[in-house]
Protein backbone atom coordinates (compact mmCIF):
# COMPACT_ATOMS: atom_id res chain seq x y z
CA UNK A 1 0.00 0.00 0.00
CA UNK A 2 1.59 3.40 -0.98
CA UNK A 3 -1.29 5.55 0.68
CA UNK A 4 -4.53 6.05 2.45
CA UNK A 5 -6.06 9.03 1.28
CA UNK A 6 -9.01 10.72 2.70
CA UNK A 7 -12.24 10.96 0.41
CA UNK A 8 -14.88 13.30 1.26
CA UNK A 9 -18.42 13.69 0.10
CA UNK A 10 -20.46 16.77 0.48
CA UNK A 11 -23.86 18.11 -1.06
CA UNK A 12 -23.08 20.74 -3.36
CA UNK A 13 -20.05 22.32 -0.68
CA UNK A 14 -17.08 20.38 -2.26
CA UNK A 15 -15.74 23.03 -4.20
CA UNK A 16 -16.09 25.76 -1.18
CA UNK A 17 -14.87 23.21 1.03
CA UNK A 18 -11.58 22.05 -0.79
CA UNK A 19 -10.55 25.46 -1.78
CA UNK A 20 -11.21 26.53 2.06
CA UNK A 21 -8.83 23.35 2.86
CA UNK A 22 -6.58 24.49 0.48
CA UNK A 23 -6.59 27.86 2.07
CA UNK A 24 -5.61 26.18 5.46
CA UNK A 25 -3.43 23.47 4.84
CA UNK A 26 -1.82 24.53 1.35
CA UNK A 27 -0.91 22.49 -1.71
CA UNK A 28 -2.31 22.64 -4.96
CA UNK A 29 -5.37 21.48 -7.28
CA UNK A 30 -3.87 18.11 -9.18
CA UNK A 31 -5.02 17.21 -12.56
CA UNK A 32 -7.39 18.93 -14.31
CA UNK A 33 -8.41 20.73 -11.06
CA UNK A 34 -12.02 21.31 -9.82
CA UNK A 35 -13.72 18.78 -12.42
CA UNK A 36 -17.58 19.73 -12.34
CA UNK A 37 -20.39 17.22 -13.52
CA UNK A 38 -21.16 19.26 -16.39
CA UNK A 39 -17.94 18.79 -17.58
CA UNK A 40 -18.38 15.09 -17.67
CA UNK A 41 -19.24 13.75 -20.97
CA UNK A 42 -22.46 11.02 -21.19
CA UNK A 43 -23.58 12.50 -17.72
CA UNK A 44 -27.62 12.49 -17.67
CA UNK A 45 -29.66 15.28 -17.69
CA UNK A 46 -29.14 17.17 -14.83
CA UNK A 47 -30.50 20.60 -13.68
CA UNK A 48 -28.28 23.52 -13.48
CA UNK A 49 -27.35 23.60 -9.80
CA UNK A 50 -26.36 19.70 -10.31
CA UNK A 51 -24.16 20.87 -13.48
CA UNK A 52 -22.59 23.03 -10.96
CA UNK A 53 -21.52 19.85 -8.30
CA UNK A 54 -17.99 18.88 -8.68
CA UNK A 55 -17.67 15.28 -10.15
CA UNK A 56 -13.92 15.13 -8.43
CA UNK A 57 -11.16 17.23 -7.49
CA UNK A 58 -7.63 16.06 -5.17
CA UNK A 59 -5.64 18.37 -3.55
CA UNK A 60 -1.90 17.63 -3.86
CA UNK A 61 -0.47 18.53 -0.36
CA UNK A 62 3.07 17.19 -1.16
CA UNK A 63 5.20 14.42 0.17
CA UNK A 64 2.44 11.90 -0.99
CA UNK A 65 -0.30 13.90 1.08
CA UNK A 66 -3.84 14.41 -0.85
CA UNK A 67 -7.31 15.14 -0.06
CA UNK A 68 -9.67 14.29 -2.27
CA UNK A 69 -13.49 15.24 -2.65
CA UNK A 70 -16.71 15.18 -4.39
CA UNK A 71 -20.40 16.43 -4.55
CA UNK A 72 -23.45 14.06 -3.88
CA UNK A 73 -26.34 13.64 -7.09
CA UNK A 74 -29.42 13.99 -5.14
CA UNK A 75 -31.39 13.69 -8.53
CA UNK A 76 -29.55 9.90 -8.84
CA UNK A 77 -30.84 9.01 -5.46
CA UNK A 78 -27.88 10.10 -3.57
CA UNK A 79 -27.83 10.97 0.16
CA UNK A 80 -25.16 12.52 2.56
CA UNK A 81 -25.01 11.76 5.91
CA UNK A 82 -22.88 13.76 8.09
CA UNK A 83 -22.19 12.06 11.07
CA UNK A 84 -18.61 11.54 13.66
CA UNK A 85 -17.63 8.23 11.81
CA UNK A 86 -14.63 9.76 9.75
CA UNK A 87 -11.62 12.23 11.09
CA UNK A 88 -8.55 13.66 9.68
CA UNK A 89 -5.66 13.25 11.28
CA UNK A 90 -3.28 16.17 10.97
CA UNK A 91 0.60 15.74 12.46
CA UNK A 92 1.77 19.40 12.02
CA UNK A 93 5.45 20.16 11.98
CA UNK A 94 5.41 22.56 14.96
CA UNK A 95 3.17 23.69 18.05
CA UNK A 96 2.66 26.73 15.96
CA UNK A 97 1.43 25.32 12.75
CA UNK A 98 -0.71 22.92 14.94
CA UNK A 99 -2.39 26.47 16.25
CA UNK A 100 -2.74 28.12 12.87
CA UNK A 101 -4.26 24.96 11.39
CA UNK A 102 -6.58 24.42 14.36
CA UNK A 103 -7.33 27.91 14.79
CA UNK A 104 -8.63 28.28 10.81
CA UNK A 105 -10.37 25.18 10.73
CA UNK A 106 -12.44 26.14 13.94
CA UNK A 107 -13.73 29.56 12.57
CA UNK A 108 -17.24 28.87 11.91
CA UNK A 109 -16.95 25.57 13.60
CA UNK A 110 -17.16 23.67 16.52
CA UNK A 111 -14.35 23.24 19.10
CA UNK A 112 -14.64 19.32 20.59
CA UNK A 113 -11.62 19.88 22.53
CA UNK A 114 -9.12 22.71 22.33
CA UNK A 115 -5.20 22.50 21.51
CA UNK A 116 -3.45 21.34 24.70
CA UNK A 117 -0.77 19.27 26.35
CA UNK A 118 -2.43 15.74 26.93
CA UNK A 119 -1.27 12.70 29.11
CA UNK A 120 0.18 10.81 26.56
CA UNK A 121 2.70 13.35 25.80
CA UNK A 122 1.61 15.20 22.33
CA UNK A 123 -0.03 18.54 21.83
CA UNK A 124 -3.71 17.65 20.41
CA UNK A 125 -7.25 18.87 19.64
CA UNK A 126 -10.43 18.15 17.78
CA UNK A 127 -13.40 19.69 16.00
CA UNK A 128 -15.54 20.41 13.74
CA UNK A 129 -15.42 22.67 10.82
CA UNK A 130 -18.01 24.35 9.20
CA UNK A 131 -18.78 21.70 6.81
CA UNK A 132 -19.34 19.08 9.56
CA UNK A 133 -15.97 17.43 8.45
CA UNK A 134 -14.15 16.14 11.92
CA UNK A 135 -10.21 16.90 12.13
CA UNK A 136 -8.00 16.00 14.78
CA UNK A 137 -4.95 18.01 15.31
CA UNK A 138 -1.49 16.14 16.88
CA UNK A 139 1.49 17.29 17.22
CA UNK A 140 4.22 15.16 18.60
CA UNK A 141 7.60 16.40 19.51
CA UNK A 142 9.54 13.12 18.88
CA UNK A 143 10.08 11.16 16.08
CA UNK A 144 7.83 8.21 15.00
Amino acid sequence: MKAIVPYLNFDGQAEEAMQFYQSVLGGKFAGAGIIHMGDVPGMPDLSAEEQRRVMHVTLDLGNGLKLMASDILPSMGHQLTVGNHCYMLLSPDSREEADRIFQALAEGGEVEMPMQDQFWGDYFGSLKDKFGVGWMINYSQTAS
